[in-house]
C-alpha cells in the first residue's frame, strides 16, 4: 500500500472530525472530504502538522475493519 504525506495539513480546508474518533479525551482523527481517490487523515491536536493521505480503497477497508471489530480500541 502506498501513502503520501502532506507537510502542512492546514492548507486543506475541508477537515471534519471522524465519526470513529475518541470522545472528549482529545484523541481525535480528522479526515478531509472531497477527494475522489484519496483520504487525507490528520491528528486534530496538531492541525498545522502533517497528514497522511491514504488511497480511498485502503481507508474504506480500514473503516470496515474497525466497524467489524477487527482492530482493538485504545
Amino acid at each position: 500500500m502506498s501513502t503520501r504525506h502532506i507537510l502542512d495539513a492546514s492548507t486543506l480546508k475541508t477537515w471534519r472530525k471522524s465519526s470513529y474518533s475518541g470522545g472528549d479525551n482529545g484523541s481525535c482523527v480528522e479526515v478531509a472530504d472531497g477527494f475522489a481517490s484519496v483520504m487525507p487523515v490528520r491528528d486534530s491536536k496538531d492541525p498545522d502538522g502533517p497528514a497522511l493521505v491514504f488511497p480511498a480503497e485502503a481507508w474504506s477497508a480500514f473503516v470496515t475493519g474497525v466497524k467489524a471489530g477487527d482492530f482493538p480500541t485504545v
